[in-house]
Protein backbone atom coordinates (compact mmCIF):
# COMPACT_ATOMS: atom_id res chain seq x y z
CA UNK A 1 0.00 0.00 0.00
CA UNK A 2 1.43 3.38 -0.97
CA UNK A 3 -1.27 5.80 0.16
CA UNK A 4 -2.39 7.26 3.47
CA UNK A 5 -5.89 6.79 4.82
CA UNK A 6 -7.76 7.90 7.90
CA UNK A 7 -9.45 4.76 9.16
CA UNK A 8 -11.28 6.10 12.14
CA UNK A 9 -11.94 9.08 14.32
CA UNK A 10 -14.17 10.03 17.14
CA UNK A 11 -14.03 10.11 20.90
CA UNK A 12 -10.96 12.32 20.68
CA UNK A 13 -8.97 9.75 18.70
CA UNK A 14 -7.64 10.03 15.14
CA UNK A 15 -6.09 7.06 13.35
CA UNK A 16 -3.95 7.35 10.22
CA UNK A 17 -2.92 4.20 8.33
CA UNK A 18 0.33 4.43 6.40
CA UNK A 19 2.61 2.19 4.29
CA UNK A 20 4.98 -0.36 5.90
CA UNK A 21 2.27 -1.45 8.38
CA UNK A 22 2.58 1.83 10.30
CA UNK A 23 -0.50 3.26 12.02
CA UNK A 24 -0.36 6.65 13.76
CA UNK A 25 -2.91 7.28 16.50
CA UNK A 26 -3.41 10.65 18.17
CA UNK A 27 -5.66 10.61 21.20
CA UNK A 28 -6.77 13.26 23.62
CA UNK A 29 -9.45 11.20 25.27
CA UNK A 30 -9.92 11.08 29.03
CA UNK A 31 -8.78 8.96 30.73
CA UNK A 32 -5.70 8.38 28.59
CA UNK A 33 -5.70 4.96 26.91
CA UNK A 34 -3.21 3.26 24.60
CA UNK A 35 -4.44 1.63 21.38
CA UNK A 36 -3.92 -2.10 21.73
CA UNK A 37 -5.02 -5.46 20.39
CA UNK A 38 -6.69 -6.23 23.74
CA UNK A 39 -7.45 -4.60 27.09
CA UNK A 40 -4.68 -4.40 29.69
CA UNK A 41 -4.59 -7.21 32.23
CA UNK A 42 -5.12 -6.24 35.89
CA UNK A 43 -1.59 -7.43 36.71
CA UNK A 44 0.06 -5.53 33.83
CA UNK A 45 2.86 -3.11 34.63
CA UNK A 46 2.00 0.59 34.88
CA UNK A 47 3.25 3.65 33.02
CA UNK A 48 3.08 6.62 35.36
CA UNK A 49 3.07 10.33 34.48
CA UNK A 50 2.32 13.29 36.73
CA UNK A 51 2.70 16.19 34.27
CA UNK A 52 0.39 17.34 31.48
CA UNK A 53 1.65 17.46 27.89
CA UNK A 54 2.45 15.18 24.96
CA UNK A 55 3.70 11.62 25.36
CA UNK A 56 4.99 9.37 22.57
CA UNK A 57 4.57 5.61 22.35
CA UNK A 58 5.76 2.91 19.97
CA UNK A 59 3.32 -0.01 20.02
CA UNK A 60 5.06 -3.18 18.81
CA UNK A 61 2.66 -5.49 17.03
CA UNK A 62 3.08 -9.21 16.61
CA UNK A 63 4.65 -10.49 19.82
CA UNK A 64 3.74 -10.60 23.49
CA UNK A 65 6.92 -10.06 25.54
CA UNK A 66 8.15 -12.93 27.68
CA UNK A 67 9.12 -10.45 30.39
CA UNK A 68 7.75 -7.08 31.47
CA UNK A 69 9.18 -4.31 33.66
CA UNK A 70 9.03 -5.41 37.28
CA UNK A 71 8.26 -1.90 38.51
CA UNK A 72 6.26 1.09 37.36
CA UNK A 73 7.84 3.03 34.49
CA UNK A 74 7.76 6.80 35.05
CA UNK A 75 7.41 9.15 32.08
CA UNK A 76 7.84 12.86 31.46
CA UNK A 77 6.35 14.96 28.65
CA UNK A 78 8.11 14.30 25.36
CA UNK A 79 9.45 10.89 26.42
CA UNK A 80 9.19 7.97 23.97
CA UNK A 81 8.10 4.61 25.38
CA UNK A 82 7.86 1.19 23.72
CA UNK A 83 5.05 -1.20 24.63
CA UNK A 84 3.63 -4.47 23.32
CA UNK A 85 0.34 -3.90 21.51
CA UNK A 86 -0.61 -7.52 22.26
CA UNK A 87 -0.01 -6.99 25.97
CA UNK A 88 -0.56 -3.33 26.81
CA UNK A 89 0.39 -1.69 30.11
CA UNK A 90 -1.89 0.22 32.44
CA UNK A 91 -1.73 4.03 32.39
CA UNK A 92 -1.65 6.26 35.46
CA UNK A 93 -1.82 9.72 33.87
CA UNK A 94 -3.39 13.09 34.72
CA UNK A 95 -7.08 13.24 33.90
CA UNK A 96 -6.83 16.33 31.67
CA UNK A 97 -4.51 18.03 29.18
CA UNK A 98 -2.66 14.86 28.19
CA UNK A 99 -2.18 13.93 24.53
CA UNK A 100 -0.86 10.57 23.38
CA UNK A 101 0.81 10.15 19.99
CA UNK A 102 1.19 6.48 19.25
CA UNK A 103 3.07 4.76 16.42
CA UNK A 104 1.95 1.15 15.90
CA UNK A 105 4.60 -0.86 14.01
CA UNK A 106 5.01 -4.58 13.18
CA UNK A 107 7.79 -6.20 15.20
CA UNK A 108 9.46 -7.41 12.01
CA UNK A 109 9.71 -3.89 10.60
CA UNK A 110 11.65 -2.82 13.70
CA UNK A 111 14.10 -5.69 13.28
CA UNK A 112 13.19 -7.09 16.71
CA UNK A 113 13.21 -10.75 17.68
CA UNK A 114 10.34 -11.88 19.90
CA UNK A 115 12.54 -12.15 23.00
CA UNK A 116 13.79 -8.58 22.47
CA UNK A 117 10.38 -6.89 22.77
CA UNK A 118 10.47 -7.01 26.58
CA UNK A 119 13.97 -5.51 26.63
CA UNK A 120 13.01 -2.32 24.78
CA UNK A 121 10.12 -1.75 27.21
CA UNK A 122 12.24 -1.47 30.34
CA UNK A 123 12.91 2.28 30.19
CA UNK A 124 11.59 5.23 28.18
CA UNK A 125 13.73 7.30 25.84
CA UNK A 126 14.02 10.65 27.59
CA UNK A 127 13.11 13.84 25.74
CA UNK A 128 16.47 15.23 26.90
CA UNK A 129 18.55 12.33 25.52
CA UNK A 130 20.45 12.57 22.23
CA UNK A 131 17.92 10.59 20.18
CA UNK A 132 14.95 11.83 22.18
CA UNK A 133 15.81 15.46 21.43
CA UNK A 134 15.90 14.62 17.71
CA UNK A 135 12.90 12.31 17.48
CA UNK A 136 10.32 13.85 19.81
CA UNK A 137 9.79 17.04 17.74
CA UNK A 138 9.79 15.03 14.51
CA UNK A 139 7.22 12.51 15.79
CA UNK A 140 5.02 15.27 17.16
CA UNK A 141 4.93 17.20 13.88
CA UNK A 142 4.50 14.01 11.84
CA UNK A 143 1.49 12.86 13.85
CA UNK A 144 -0.19 16.25 13.42
CA UNK A 145 0.39 16.72 9.68
CA UNK A 146 0.86 13.35 7.97
CA UNK A 147 -2.81 12.85 7.07
CA UNK A 148 -2.60 15.76 4.63
CA UNK A 149 0.53 14.46 2.85
CA UNK A 150 0.56 13.32 -0.76
CA UNK A 151 0.87 9.51 -1.19
CA UNK A 152 4.45 9.66 -2.50
CA UNK A 153 5.49 11.89 0.41
CA UNK A 154 3.60 9.70 2.87
CA UNK A 155 5.44 6.58 1.73
CA UNK A 156 8.79 8.28 2.18
CA UNK A 157 7.74 9.55 5.62
CA UNK A 158 6.61 6.07 6.65
CA UNK A 159 9.87 4.50 5.46
CA UNK A 160 11.97 7.09 7.32
CA UNK A 161 9.83 6.89 10.46
CA UNK A 162 9.99 3.11 10.73
CA UNK A 163 13.75 3.13 10.19
CA UNK A 164 14.23 5.83 12.81
CA UNK A 165 12.13 3.84 15.28
CA UNK A 166 14.12 0.70 14.40
CA UNK A 167 17.32 2.61 15.14
CA UNK A 168 15.82 3.74 18.43
CA UNK A 169 14.91 0.15 19.30
CA UNK A 170 18.44 -0.98 18.45
CA UNK A 171 19.90 1.65 20.77
CA UNK A 172 17.51 0.54 23.52
CA UNK A 173 18.96 -2.93 23.18
CA UNK A 174 22.47 -1.52 23.51
CA UNK A 175 23.47 -2.74 20.06
CA UNK A 176 25.55 -1.06 17.38
CA UNK A 177 23.57 -0.67 14.19
CA UNK A 178 26.51 0.62 12.15
CA UNK A 179 28.98 -2.24 12.29
CA UNK A 180 28.82 -4.38 9.18
CA UNK A 181 27.08 -3.30 5.97
CA UNK A 182 24.33 -5.85 6.65
CA UNK A 183 23.50 -4.08 9.92
CA UNK A 184 23.27 -0.46 8.75
CA UNK A 185 19.50 -0.78 8.92
CA UNK A 186 17.76 -3.12 11.37
CA UNK A 187 15.08 -3.64 8.74
CA UNK A 188 17.67 -4.61 6.13
CA UNK A 189 19.30 -7.02 8.57
CA UNK A 190 15.90 -8.64 9.10
CA UNK A 191 15.36 -8.90 5.33
CA UNK A 192 18.76 -10.52 4.79
CA UNK A 193 17.95 -13.13 7.43
CA UNK A 194 14.63 -13.78 5.70
CA UNK A 195 16.38 -14.25 2.35
CA UNK A 196 18.82 -16.74 3.88
CA UNK A 197 15.96 -18.74 5.39
CA UNK A 198 14.15 -18.94 2.03
CA UNK A 199 17.00 -19.45 -0.43
CA UNK A 200 15.77 -22.95 -1.24
CA UNK A 201 12.40 -21.61 -2.38
CA UNK A 202 12.46 -21.00 -6.17
CA UNK A 203 9.53 -18.60 -5.71
CA UNK A 204 11.57 -16.20 -3.55
CA UNK A 205 11.14 -12.79 -5.19
CA UNK A 206 11.11 -9.07 -4.37
CA UNK A 207 7.33 -9.22 -4.10
CA UNK A 208 7.46 -12.07 -1.58
CA UNK A 209 10.14 -10.33 0.48
CA UNK A 210 8.39 -6.95 0.48
CA UNK A 211 5.05 -8.48 1.48
CA UNK A 212 6.64 -10.39 4.38
CA UNK A 213 8.14 -7.15 5.75
CA UNK A 214 5.19 -4.81 5.17
CA UNK A 215 7.05 -2.58 2.74
CA UNK A 216 6.62 -1.71 -0.91
CA UNK A 217 8.71 -3.38 -3.60
CA UNK A 218 10.04 0.07 -4.53
CA UNK A 219 11.46 0.63 -1.05
CA UNK A 220 12.87 -2.89 -0.95
CA UNK A 221 14.82 -2.08 -4.10
CA UNK A 222 15.94 1.22 -2.55
CA UNK A 223 17.35 -0.59 0.49
CA UNK A 224 19.47 -2.84 -1.70
CA UNK A 225 20.43 0.00 -4.05
CA UNK A 226 21.83 1.89 -1.05
CA UNK A 227 24.07 -1.14 -0.41
CA UNK A 228 25.35 -1.14 -4.00
CA UNK A 229 23.46 -4.21 -5.19
CA UNK A 230 20.00 -5.42 -6.22
CA UNK A 231 17.58 -7.88 -4.68
CA UNK A 232 18.05 -10.36 -7.54
CA UNK A 233 21.83 -10.16 -7.45
CA UNK A 234 21.90 -10.69 -3.69
CA UNK A 235 19.65 -13.75 -3.87
CA UNK A 236 21.76 -15.21 -6.70
CA UNK A 237 25.01 -14.49 -4.85
CA UNK A 238 23.80 -16.23 -1.69
CA UNK A 239 22.52 -19.24 -3.64
CA UNK A 240 25.83 -19.57 -5.48
CA UNK A 241 27.73 -19.39 -2.19
CA UNK A 242 25.65 -22.20 -0.73
CA UNK A 243 26.03 -24.35 -3.85
CA UNK A 244 29.78 -23.76 -3.84
CA UNK A 245 30.00 -24.76 -0.21
CA UNK A 246 27.96 -27.92 -0.77
CA UNK A 247 30.19 -28.96 -3.64
CA UNK A 248 33.27 -28.31 -1.51
CA UNK A 249 31.89 -30.47 1.27
CA UNK A 250 31.59 -33.43 -1.10
CA UNK A 251 27.83 -33.48 -1.22
CA UNK A 252 28.53 -34.43 -4.85
CA UNK A 253 28.95 -37.97 -3.59
CA UNK A 254 25.27 -38.07 -2.74
CA UNK A 255 23.82 -35.58 -5.23
CA UNK A 256 24.48 -34.52 -8.79
CA UNK A 257 25.48 -30.94 -9.56
CA UNK A 258 21.99 -30.37 -10.95
CA UNK A 259 20.50 -31.64 -7.68
CA UNK A 260 22.67 -29.28 -5.63
CA UNK A 261 21.57 -26.39 -7.84
CA UNK A 262 17.93 -27.38 -7.51
CA UNK A 263 18.25 -27.64 -3.76
CA UNK A 264 19.21 -23.96 -3.59
CA UNK A 265 16.46 -22.64 -5.84
CA UNK A 266 18.01 -22.83 -9.31
CA UNK A 267 15.38 -24.20 -11.71
CA UNK A 268 17.75 -24.66 -14.64
CA UNK A 269 21.05 -26.55 -14.42
CA UNK A 270 22.24 -24.77 -17.58
CA UNK A 271 21.53 -21.35 -16.08
CA UNK A 272 23.24 -22.40 -12.84
CA UNK A 273 26.40 -23.49 -14.67
CA UNK A 274 26.49 -20.23 -16.63
CA UNK A 275 26.15 -17.91 -13.61
CA UNK A 276 28.53 -20.08 -11.54
CA UNK A 277 31.25 -19.73 -14.21
CA UNK A 278 30.61 -15.98 -14.47
CA UNK A 279 31.00 -15.60 -10.70
CA UNK A 280 33.96 -17.90 -10.05
CA UNK A 281 35.75 -18.31 -13.38
CA UNK A 282 35.19 -22.07 -13.60
CA UNK A 283 32.32 -24.51 -14.03
CA UNK A 284 30.69 -26.23 -11.05
CA UNK A 285 32.36 -29.52 -11.96
CA UNK A 286 35.76 -27.84 -12.27
CA UNK A 287 35.28 -26.23 -8.86
CA UNK A 288 34.24 -29.55 -7.34
CA UNK A 289 37.24 -31.38 -8.75
CA UNK A 290 39.72 -28.56 -7.98
CA UNK A 291 38.49 -28.21 -4.41
CA UNK A 292 38.51 -31.95 -3.98
CA UNK A 293 42.19 -32.13 -4.91
CA UNK A 294 42.97 -29.40 -2.36
CA UNK A 295 44.86 -27.23 -4.86
CA UNK A 296 44.17 -24.00 -3.08
CA UNK A 297 40.63 -23.04 -4.10
CA UNK A 298 38.84 -21.50 -1.15
CA UNK A 299 35.47 -20.07 -0.29
CA UNK A 300 35.77 -16.35 0.40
Amino acid sequence: MSDISTIGSGGGENVCRMPMGLDIVVTGETPARLPAERWPRPEAHRLVARSVGEYFFVGVRGAAPSTEPAQDVRLGPGDICFYAADRPPLLDFPEQDVRLKVFLVPREALGLEEHEVGQVMTAPVSRSSRLGALLSPFLSELADTVSSSQPSVGEMLAWNTVNLLATLATEQLGQDATGTPNARSPLLARILRFVDLHLTDPALSPEVIARAHHISVRYLHKLFHDEGTTVGRWIQRRRLEECRRDLLHRIRGRQTIAAVAGRWGFLSATHFSRVFRAAYGMSPSEWRDTAGRGTGARIP
